[in-house]
């Protein structure tokens, strides 16, 4: 797989007009990393088949496709990570919360897949998530010693349902994630550290029993889990393991996979079970993040200092590795090498030449141009005259090359509905809500130029032409002489041209 992802660069970008298939291909490169295939052969596969694998790759529960679209208002906030209000249920006061970004999340998740953890102990899953448990509060506690003496661990909320849901009323957000953390996410075989105070633990067990509710348990903790201890009254600092964070003091909450130091944690196992034996070990399993119109978007208000960090050199475990202390959470995060940005870019919204140097300087570019060689084969019959799609295209774009460049061309892919009805009137609307439309954006409604596009300036009768133009007579508007330069001419769309063949033949007629 390694020598066939070699070949993707990690940070891409799709670029060329509208309607050249990018978005298109965006689906095509992201299942081939993804599966460690060649991008020939994905293009060789069904497109169902390869929309179909593309789905499931962006399934929450498989998470290795992400895609988000770039726009003039789009933030650090909802890219990377930022402050969002939110109205607690019962008190319905307005209190703050740290949120990720997608990007932010993604990398959290995608980094958790790559790691792999094997113990030679049955007893512990593979993959366990590393809890983190108050008893009571930190320090010396009744609780605590009751949980050591009889191998478990217990939360109260005795008032409450013996089980949680989302829709549980008086609870706030902080108290339900404590609640469904303990009785719905926390597994058998996970490992568990009982938080002494914010910088080190006293205990370190694995979790050994479902969740249960023992109404008539200890005091006002009836909800427990089994565990078994590998260590009860230590003292291991363990701030350089969370990645330099301190612990929080929540009653049960995971430490994140991206941030905790794996082999830290099992070597601390080991340390006190000498027959514990781990490996922990880095996949290569690539995940894709999506960014559409990449270039619509503020890039240095977007990434911040994050720009840095996606360049390979940069990245987690690279040779010139590097790292930020994000401003708001103040996590520690550096980007994952098994993540792939894949980008978009329009050339008529704005040229390679105008973007952020700082984005460019860290992305390799793919040119995206119509290519009229999809379209063959492709031809609309009237009469006994024959329409060839893939020329008449072909010398629009060689003239909207010679009048305007090449990056403001129009993509084969507008024209790719005539496939399954190649018929008149599939192909003037494509013309009429598409191309029409695009050509006076383009040419800032300069009709003189649109209608030598479109061949307009010769065709052998007006009734063939898009675009009417009729002398006007200034005495007939205006007394006397106005003493500027008027326009002489009248030009509208003349909706009828559409749907004769002629009006598109005559397009490159003689050439």
């Amino acid at each position: 797989m390694s020598d066939i992802l070699s070949s993707f660069d990690c940070n891409l970008i799709l670029y060329g007009p509208p309607g050249t298939g990018k978005t298109y291909h965006t689906v095509l490169y992201a299942v081939a990393i993804c599966d460690g295939k060649s991008l020939e052969e994905v293009k060789a596969m069904p497109y169902t088949e390869v929309l179909k694998r593309f789905q499931e790759l962006k399934t929450p529960d498989t998470g290795r496709i992400a895609f988000t679209t770039f726009h003039q208002s789009y933030g650090y906030e909802e890219f990377i990570e930022g402050i969002r209000p939110r109205v607690e249920e019962e008190s319905e006061k307005l209190n703050y919360q740290i949120v990720p970004g997608v990007f932010k999340k993604f990398c959290d998740e995608a980094r958790k897949r790559a790691v792999t953890i094997r113990s030679a102990r049955t007893d512990i899953k593979e993959n366990p998530t590393i809890w983190c448990v108050l008893l009571d509060g930190t320090g010396p506690s009744k609780l605590k010693t009751h949980c050591f003496s009889n191998d478990e661990i217990r939360i109260g909320w005795r008032d409450l349902e013996e089980r949680i849901t989302e829709d549980t009323k008086r609870l706030n957000d902080k108290t339900r994630a404590i609640l469904l953390n303990f009785q719905e996410n926390m597994e058998k075989g996970d490992i568990v550290l009982i938080e002494k105070n914010n910088t080190s633990i006293d205990a370190i067990g694995i979790i050994d029993g479902d969740y249960e509710y023992d109404k008539d348990g200890y005091e006002n903790y009836p909800r427990r889990r089994k565990v078994r201890w590998i260590a009860k009254d230590i003292d291991e600092n363990v701030v350089t393991l969370n990645g330099g964070k301190r612990l929080d003091r929540k009653s049960v909450y995971p430490l994140p996979t991206w941030r905790i130091d794996l082999t830290g944690i099992m070597s601390l196992i080991q340390k006190y079970d000498k027959g514990s034996h781990f490996t922990v070990q880095e996949k290569e399993i690539p995940c894709v993040f999506i960014i559409d119109e990449i270039n619509r978007g503020n890039i240095s208000r977007i990434f911040g200092e994050l720009i840095t960090l996606i360049e390979k050199t940069k990245r987690r475990k690279a040779k010139e590795e590097m790292a930020v202390t994000l401003p708001y959470s103040g996590d520690t995060f550096s980007v994952p090498q098994n993540v792939y940005l894949l980008g978009t870019m329009n050339t008529a919204d704005r040229s390679i030449a105008l973007m952020d140097t700082a984005l460019r300087r860290r992305f390799s570019f793919i040119e995206m141009m119509p290519d009229t060689e999809v379209l063959k084969g492709i031809e609309i019959a009237e009469g006994g005259e024959i329409l060839d799609v893939s020329k008449m295209l072909s010398i629009i774009n060689e003239r909207i090359a010679y009048l305007y460049d090449r990056e403001h061309m129009i993509g084969h892919a507008f024209f790719v509905p005539l496939r399954e009805d190649a018929s008149i009137e599939r192909l003037a609307a494509i013309f009429l809500k598409q191309v029409i439309p695009l050509l006076q954006e383009y040419f800032y409604e300069d009709y003189e130029k649109i209608q030598l596009v479109l061949g307009d300036n010769a065709k052998s009768q007006d009734t063939y032409k898009f675009i009417l133009d009729t002398k006007i007579k200034v005495q007939e508007i205006f007394n006397g002489s106005p003493g500027i330069d008027l326009p002489e001419k009248r030009y509208k769309i003349q909706k009828d041209a559409f749907f004769k063949l002629n009006s598109y033949k005559e397009i490159g007629e003689g050439l």
